[in-house]
C-alpha cells in the first residue's frame, strides 16, 4: 500500500493537471452531432481550447456563453437562453454538452432549474439531449471532469423497462481519460473479433477521423457515439468501465437498467490483456481468437528480449491517477523500479498502488523528487525538467503537443502493450549506450 502526501503550498508554481472543464469537452467531443458549450466567461473558453487544440492538433467545435462583468453580476440566464436558442438555430446539433466553470460555479446559478424552464419555453429543444455538468475550475482535475461529463451522459438515458429486447451480443464500454483516440480504436477492433457489438462512451476514437474535423461546412462533432448508441444503451448484456473513474458511470447504468458490470484498472501489459480477453470470451462464449494467441505469444518473445533493459530501471511518473495506475502496473511487470510517483487528485486506487508512497503535488514536486531517476514519464509541460535533469521522458497524457502520432498511438491488448514496450525500452536502450 502507498503512503499518500499532499503538499501544502499555497501556490502552483508548475502545474501538473488541467482544469475539469477541459476533461468534460474531451468527453463530450467524443459524442457525435455534438456542440459542447462553456458557461463562463470567453477567457475560460479559451483556456481549454488551447490545451485540447494543442494536443488533439485539429480544430473542434466549442462555444461559449460569453459572460462579461455585467453579466455575471446581474446574472447569466440570459446568456445561456440566447446561446442555446443561437446553437439550435446555427449548428443544428443533435446533443449539447454544457460545462460550468469557476465564474458561474461561484455566482452559483442554478443551472438544472434553468435549463428546466427553458425546455417548457423552448418546444424545439424537446428532441434535443443537454447534458449538464458541473465543472468549476478550482477544484478537481481533467479525469474528473472527463468522468462527470460521462456520468452526464449515461443519466440522461430514458429509463427502461423494457429488458426483453436486449441484445446478446451488444456491450456498452465506458472509457476514461486515459485511453487515447488510437487505444479505443483497438478495443473496439478486439471486442468485435468476439462477434460482439460494442457501444464506447464516449467514443473519442471519432477524433480520429479526418473527415469529422476538415469539414468545414459542419458545425459540430462528426464522429464519436451517436444518439441512436446511446439510446440502445439499455439493451447491452454488459458495461466493461475501463478506468477506476468510469466506476460510477458503470453504476449509474446497472441501477437504471440492471446491466452487469466489470471495472478494469488497465488492459497494458500482458496479464491485464488476458483478463481483458478472457472477460470477453466469456461474455460471448466464443473462445479467443488465434489472431490474439499469435499476438500474445509475440508480446511474450518482445517481454523476454526488453526485460533486460527494464529490470532495476528506476522510474518516475506525474500522471492522472487512472494512467497512473495503469502506468506503474506496466512497468512493474517489466521489473522496473517506481521512483517517485505524483498525481493530480484523490482516488481509491492511489492506497491500493504497490510502491511506498505517492504525492498529489505538481511538476515541482515531481522535479525535486525525480532526481536520480532513469526515465521520466509525464506530459510535454515536463519536457523542460527533463531538460534540467537530464533525464529522458516518455510523454504520457494530456497535452501533448511536441510529437507526431500520439493520439494513434495505442498500448492496450498485445498489440498495443508491444508497441507500448518498444517505445519506452528504447529510450531506456539509449540511455544504456550513452552510459558505456
Amino acid at each position: 500500500m502507498a503512503i499518500i502526501s499532499i503538499t501544502s503550498t499555497s501556490v502552483a508554481v508548475n502545474p501538473l493537471k488541467q482544469s475539469q472543464p477541459v476533461g468534460a469537452t474531451l468527453a463530450f467531443l467524443g459524442l457525435q452531432g455534438m456542440m459542447p458549450m462553456l458557461h463562463g466567461s470567453p477567457g475560460c473558453s479559451a483556456f481549454t481550447k488551447v490545451v485540447l487544440t494543442k494536443h488533439l492538433g485539429k480544430v473542434f467545435p466549442l462555444s461559449s456563453t460569453a459572460m462579461t462583468e455585467v453579466s455575471t453580476i446581474l446574472g447569466g440566464e440570459e446568456n445561456i437562453e440566447k446561446a442555446i436558442a443561437k446553437l439550435v438555430q446555427i449548428s443544428q446539433p443533435k446533443m449539447i454538452g454544457i460545462c460550468t466553470t469557476g465564474l458561474t460555479e461561484t455566482r452559483g446559478d442554478d443551472m438544472g432549474r434553468l435549463l428546466k424552464d427553458m425546455r417548457q419555453r423552448y418546444s424545439e429543444l424537446s428532441q434535443v439531449p443537454i447534458y449538464l455538468v458541473s465543472t468549476p475550475d478550482f477544484k478537481g482535475t481533467l479525469q474528473d471532469g472527463f468522468a462527470a461529463a460521462v456520468e452526464s451522459i449515461v443519466k440522461e438515458i430514458p429509463q427502461t423497462t423494457d429488458r426483453q429486447n436486449c441484445c446478446p451480443k451488444q456491450i456498452t464500454i465506458l472509457a476514461s481519460s486515459a485511453f487515447t483516440p488510437g487505444d479505443l480504436q483497438e478495443i473496439k477492433e478486439i471486442v468485435s473479433a468476439f462477434g460482439l457489438q460494442p457501444i464506447i462512451v464516449p467514443d473519442i476514437s471519432g477524433l480520429l477521423n479526418i473527415h469529422a474535423l476538415d469539414d468545414r461546412h459542419s458545425l459540430v462533432t462528426s464522429g464519436g457515439t451517436s444518439l441512436p448508441q446511446l439510446r440502445a444503451i439499455p439493451h447491452s448484456v454488459f458495461t466493461i468501465a475501463l478506468g477506476e473513474s468510469m466506476r460510477g458511470a458503470a453504476r449509474i447504468l446497472s441501477q437504471k437498467f440492471c446491466t452487469p458490470y466489470e471495472v478494469f484498472d488497465t488492459v497494458s501489459g500482458l496479464e491485464a490483456a488476458d483478463k481483458f480477453l478472457q472477460a470477453l470470451a466469456d461474455i460471448s462464449s466464443i473462445p479467443v481468437p488465434a489472431k490474439y494467441r499469435y499476438q500474445r505469444l509475440q508480446l511474450q518473445d518482445a517481454m523476454l528480449d526488453a526485460h533486460f533493459y527494464f529490470g532495476g530501471k528506476r522510474v518516475s511518473l506525474a500522471l492522472e491517477p487512472d494512467l497512473l495506475w495503469s502506468t506503474v502496473s506496466f512497468l512493474q511487470s517489466m521489473g522496473a523500479q517506481i521512483h517517485a510517483a505524483v498525481t493530480t487528485a484523490r482516488s481509491p486506487l492511489l492506497e491500493k498502488l504497490p510502491i511506498t508512497s505517492v504525492t498529489i503535488g505538481d511538476l515541482e514536486d515531481f522535479e525535486q523528487l525525480a532526481v536520480g531517476s532513469d526515465l521520466l514519464i509525464s506530459n510535454s509541460h515536463a519536457v523542460t525538467i527533463s531538460q534540467r535533469l537530464t533525464i529522458p521522458i516518455y510523454r504520457q497524457g494530456i497535452p501533448i503537443y511536441d510529437r507526431l502520432g500520439h493520439n494513434q498511438s495505442t498500448k492496450v491488448g498485445y498489440r498495443g502493450t508491444m508497441q507500448y514496450l518498444f517505445d519506452i525500452g528504447n529510450l531506456l536502450y539509449e540511455q544504456n549506450k550513452a552510459k558505456v
